[in-house]
């Protein structure tokens, strides 16, 4: 039987820390509020989350799915922790691994429709062990959805591993099986994360300024389905 894992729940009231205490790219820094989450501490949180991974499910093979493009920071280091692991305890993950990018639809007949793009064919599933690696859980329909269309392949065991979950009011109740940080209802960019693809390379994760005066000030109106997962 496979519990949720606890979470390091950072409060309503954390400010994060100032830029200048980091090294920011100059070219980030007047679209950066502050940092959040350093870099470092994401670092220890992860390689805490792989030990919990190879309890729960060491002596499985596993087919591991990164989702793209937000997850594959996260992917990658937790992927170097686990394989470290591997090498130095007495249980071990046999892991294969592969990526796919989810597309969702918003309009006035379906809210949460996903399509997922890239990988093997979801027939591939029957009878596997499968995990989900994701940079953010949002309001959580998409994953919600995604798991619902996941079920008629019949795989074996399904879970899915977040960097960040979202308190929001717009939640849907989901909650994934492995969880890095839960965090406020910010927007927050970094270590893969992205505003309109930017910010993808920032090591730590950093609050965004007001959206109204980035870039130039262009504003860029998202749909709540089409990039909250």
């Amino acid at each position: 039987m496979f519990c949720l894992t606890e979470s390091s729940i950072i409060s309503d009231e954390e400010q994060g820390y100032d830029l200048d205490l980091f090294c920011i790219p100059k070219h980030y820094a007047a679209d950066l509020e502050r940092v959040y989450i350093p870099h470092g501490l994401i670092l220890d949180r992860t390689e805490r989350l792989a030990r919990e991974i190879l309890k729960e499910m060491g002596g499985h093979h596993i087919v591991a799915l990164c989702v793209l493009k937000g997850g594959y920071k996260f992917f990658a280091d937790l992927l170097d922790y686990i394989k470290a692991l591997n090498r130095n305890s007495d249980r071990s993950i046999p892991m294969t691994v592969d990526f796919i990018r989810l597309k969702s639809y918003c309009n006035d007949q379906s809210t949460g429709e996903i399509k997922v793009i890239g990988g093997d064919d979801l027939s591939t599933l029957t009878g596997k062990f499968f995990s989900f690696y994701k940079d953010i859980i949002d309001t959580g329909k998409t994953m919600k959805t995604l798991l619902q269309l996941l079920k008629q392949y019949n795989p074996k065991m399904v879970k899915v591993a977040s960097l960040l979950v979202k308190r929001t009011p717009r939640s849907v109740g989901y909650r994934p099986d492995f969880v890095g940080f839960e965090v406020p209802d910010k927007f927050v960019v970094g270590y893969a994360l992205d505003y309109n693809e930017y910010f993808r390379d920032l090591n730590h994760i950093c609050v965004i300024r007001s959206l109204q005066i980035l870039f130039c000030g262009c504003i860029v109106s998202f749909c709540d389905s089409l990039y909250i997962l």
